[in-house]
Formats: C-alpha cells, structure tokens, sequence
C-alpha cells in the first residue's frame, strides 16, 4: 500500500488558515531556507536525529542495535550512517528519547483516520485539515489527490501551505479540494531568493498570477527577516507586483523571523547558517503592515 513520509501531526493548531486545523506536515520539499524552523522536513528520506542534551551515556543504543551501527567512541554515541538500516530499535531502547527518526510512513487511509478524530471541533470553529512539509505539492500526487479527495467527501475543508516552487501542474491539480492556499512570498529580487532559498523565484510567481487567475482564495504569508528581506524596497516591489497583477489575497500574514528552530540543525548533524539574522523589532513590523495596508491589502502581523 502506498505510503507518504510525515514527520509530524499537529493537533489543535490555530495558525494554518481559519478555526481549529489538523496540520500534517509531509517530509521533503524542493527548496533549503537558511532559516527553516523544520530543517528535518527537508530531505525526503528519514533521517537520524540525536540530542546530546538528552543523551545520558548508557550506551543501550549500541548494545541494542541488530545492524552494528551504534558503537561507543567513550564519550558518545556514534551512528554509521551506511549501516543503520533504520529500523528504529535503538530509538526504542532509549528511555531518555535523545535517539529519533524524523519521518513516519503514513497511508492515506491512516492520515484520514487521524483528521476525522477531531471533525466536531473543525464543524464548529470553521477548520479542518492543513496540508503542509516540507512541501506536499512536491511529491506523488496521485497520493496527495486521493487524500484531498477522501476528506473531501467526509465534509473537511482542506487547506495546502506552499512555497510555490511546484510544476503548475500539480497546483491544478489540488484546486477542486483545496479551501485556502496559504502561499510563501519569501524575496522579490530573485539572485537574493537564490542564495536564501537555493532556487530563483520565477516559478513561484507565475504560479501565483495563474493561483490568483483561477479564483482560488489565498493567504500570502511573508517571512520578515531581518538583514534580508526586512527592507522598505523588498515590500513595496512585492505590493506593487501583486497590484501589477491584480493580485488580492485574502490576508497578507507577516511572519517574523524567529531562531526556535535553530536547535535541530545540531540534532540532524548539521550547522545552522542563520545565526546573523534577526527578529525584526515590533516597530518595524507595524511599518511594514501600514505599507501592505495602504495598499489596500488586510494584514495581519502573525497568523
């Protein structure tokens, strides 16, 4: 049976769309933010996670491994990477959880069975299912499809967060099931998106005029980081793209950049690259809301 890898289903979660919203959260996506606060949801295949913070020293991982991928250097320990067949047994064996996998095999009848448990709070706050990553619209879309579908028939609204870097074809294809697009506008100068996202934006704009074309409702969501994209230029030429273009979002959500995610780059054996950007001071982000609103745009800062 064909499965998706998710790494994580937020319950209860009030900031992907309207009312009360069941977020799945699909592993893998097409670009690498610098300052991603879900580094594990980038690659596509699971992958090791060790918290050193955790980690008492028992060494019940090494002793427990069938695969011989665990040893002991007598300070930590250490994971073979071409030897652990990720079976999980170690992350069983490791009472104070400092040892996870990020990515679990999920059907689409598994991920249904999830969201229908909390149908009476969507049917009363207006919410239901957000699909997210990672990026779902950059994998299998027959699964992803069939998915929107079977919610679909069960009465839940479904919304999909994207970063827009996605063939157009697969955006038509989710636009019969799919409530609200909550959709990333990250940079306006495209070598600058390059270097911060590691792909151009082209794509993802054109995606948008032909989103806006189709009549789909659409949240733009802005990440403001400070020391890139903070700048008075960076928000008026994307307020003046999108009335270039007759672009009129239902909101335009300001997202200010936090580091809370900063901490499982070490976990994933990797190196933060965002330690020079900043949280745009409360100040600031009001000057940029008063720009989108004088636009004619509803703004809000958050959400």
């Amino acid at each position: 049976m064909e499965t998706q890898l998710v790494t994580d289903i937020q319950k209860y979660s009030i900031h992907d769309g309207e009312g009360i919203r069941t977020t799945i959260f699909f592993k893998g996506c097409p670009m690498s933010c610098i300052w991603c606060h879900n580094p594990e949801t980038q690659d596509y295949r699971k992958q090791f996670m060790w918290n050193r913070e955790k980690c008492t020293g028992c060494g019940e991982c090494a002793g427990a491994c069938p695969s011989g991928a665990v040893f002991w250097d007598g300070q930590k320990p250490v994971t073979d990477a071409e030897k652990c067949s990720i079976c999980h047994t170690c992350e069983e064996y490791c009472l104070p959880n400092a040892r996870e996998f990020s990515g679990r095999e999920y059907t689409v009848e598994d991920l249904v069975k999830e969201a229908v448990k909390d149908q009476p709070f969507y049917e009363q706050s207006h919410g239901g299912v957000t699909l997210s990553g990672g990026e779902v619209l950059a994998r299998d879309m027959d699964f992803v499809e069939r998915l929107m579908g079977e919610l679909a028939e069960r009465g839940i609204r479904v919304n999909v967060d994207t970063c827009g870097y996605v063939p157009w074809e697969n955006i038509q294809r989710v636009l019969p099931y799919t409530d609200t697009f909550l959709y990333d506008i990250k940079v306006m100068d495209s070598d600058l998106h390059r270097e911060m996202t590691g792909a151009g934006n082209e794509e993802i704009l054109d995606n948008l005029i032909k989103l806006s074309e189709s009549g789909a409702a659409v949240w733009i969501r802005i990440p403001v980081v400070g020391g890139v994209n903070d700048t008075d230029r960076n928000m008026k030429e994307t307020l003046v793209f999108l009335s270039a273009h007759s672009i009129m979002p239902v909101w335009i959500h300001l997202l200010p950049y936090h580091n809370t995610g900063s901490g499982k780059y070490p976990r994933l054996g990797q190196e933060y690259q965002g330690r020079d950007f900043t949280t745009p001071s409360k100040e600031r982000m009001w000057e940029l809301a008063d720009m989108c609103k004088k636009h004619g745009f509803q703004t809000e800062i958050g959400g």
